[in-house]
């Protein structure tokens, strides 16, 4: 009776018939159509990365960093292989492709549990314990599968069982429901990745804020029913689940409020838009760029290089200054300090012309001057004027600004007042007459 092309080989009963297989003038057939196959798999894969214009795009599942980094090329070179094996099992007996095949197969779920673990998670430092466990397991499945073992495992596997109340399981069951299970979280990591590299790929401002909320709940949404599938694959009923979900909704009216309000508050904010990726704000004392909105914090930068990362929670219940909302513009002043004798207008016109040397300060609204204060050891002057792009720093541009006031200042002999105090001391008429017998002994 002909196998089928998925039926698993006999087991190598003599390991050296086996391999005389592979000294028989047709493998060589086989291997001129492999190597048939990989030239085709390299040309269309070139073609499709050149054509969706995937060059530049380092994190592609599907393509990778190189040509045959991706999951492109092995896939597209599996499905050649098995064109080819179809065509060639009429004319020949064929060895090297039950040999290639299984190769393939493990190669192609190697790819694409690495691809898409370093994508969702790049900087997770347990993917790499996870990603050679996959390969671990890919290669062992494939040599089994190659000499035939793999029925006789699977068979003996079935004879570990135990029973959970009226459920019987056993080994087997339990190991393809962990890789059903693996494989449905992977593609649904796969697939909310995909989604969310095609929502923020060319998004900004109050766009990428939205595009950020549909991507998180996207991938909230596709991980659930992932879990829902899986579980439902390793044999769990979940009917059992309601009296787990009754405990959760308890710990989250108790213990996980908190937590959860802080989600809620993310999708809020996300939502709304009322603050946005890119904004300049000041929250509690600190202010900063937010660089990124997650679903349970917001990461805010400030000029110093500094980051806090806040609980959504804040931004919703607290004030917050958004000082990008409206208008990018931003207001500072500084405070001088001259001597009562000096010329009014002429400080007012040089403090004026200091700030517009600087090309950071605007125009229009321009800077104004004014006389503030009659202070104890001079005229105060306050000195305002407008920024647009605070996000390159405020500390630098007041301090270029106070340097040319300084500069002006001392060009035209203007006086800079130093603070002024006068001390009295009175003496009574018995301490002067003592200070003087005094130098009088002395002498």
């Amino acid at each position: 009776m002909a196998t089928t092309p998925f039926a698993a080989p006999k087991p190598i009963d003599d390991f050296s018939l086996w391999l005389s297989a592979f000294a028989q003038p047709s493998v060589l057939t086989e291997l001129g159509a492999l190597a048939v196959c990989i030239a085709l798999a390299l040309g269309i894969t070139w073609l499709l990365r050149r054509a969706l214009r995937m060059q530049d795009e380092k994190t592609s599942v599907l393509f990778g960093r190189s040509l045959i980094d991706g999951v492109m090329f092995p896939l597209l070179l599996l499905m050649l292989a098995y064109v080819a094996r179809a065509w060639l099992t009429a004319a020949l007996p064929l060895a090297a492709f039950k040999v290639a095949i299984p190769v393939l197969v493990s190669l192609v779920v190697i790819r694409v549990g690495v691809k898409v673990l370093q994508v969702a998670f790049a900087t997770a430092p347990w993917v790499r314990v996870l990603e050679r466990t996959i390969s671990w397991v890919a290669w062992l499945a494939m040599v089994l599968w190659v000499s035939g073992l793999l029925p006789v495992v699977l068979a003996e596997m079935d004879q570990i069982s135990w029973k959970i109340g009226a459920t019987t399981l056993s080994l087997r069951t339990m190991i393809e429901g962990i890789l059903t299970a693996g494989a449905v979280l992977i593609l649904s990591l796969w697939v909310s990745s995909a989604i969310e590299t095609r929502l923020l790929r060319k998004a900004v401002g109050g766009d990428l804020s939205l595009r950020k909320a549909v991507s998180n709940a996207t991938r909230a949404l596709l991980m659930f029913f992932g879990l829902i599938i899986a579980l439902s694959a390793v044999g769990i009923d979940l009917t059992a689940l309601s009296v787990l979900g009754g405990a959760i909704g308890v710990g989250i009216g108790f213990g996980l409020q908190k937590l959860a309000s802080n989600y809620v508050s993310g999708f809020v904010i996300l939502a709304e838009r009322s603050m946005r990726i890119g904004d300049n704000v000041r929250v509690d004392n600190f202010e900063g760029l937010i660089t990124d909105i997650n679903a349970r914090y917001t990461v805010i930068r400030s000029t110093t290089g500094r980051e806090s990362i806040v609980p959504n929670e804040m931004l919703i219940i607290n004030r917050v200054e958004n000082l990008s909302l409206a208008d990018d513009r931003l207001w500072q002043s500084t405070v001088v300090s001259v001597g009562y004798e000096s010329n009014v207008e002429q400080v007012m016109e040089l403090l004026r012309e200091a700030a517009l040397t600087q090309d950071r300060v605007l125009k229009e609204p321009g800077p104004s001057v004014a006389l503030s204060n009659f202070g104890a050891d001079g005229l105060e002057f306050t000195l305002g004027y407008w920024i647009a792009d605070p996000e390159n720093g405020t500390l630098n541009i007041r301090s270029l600004v106070n340097r040319k006031v300084l500069q002006a200042l001392r060009e035209n002999q203007i006086q800079i007042p130093y603070p002024q105090r006068v001390l009295h001391i009175k003496q009574r008429p018995g301490d002067a007459d003592a200070a003087a017998s005094a130098v009088h002994e002395s002498r």
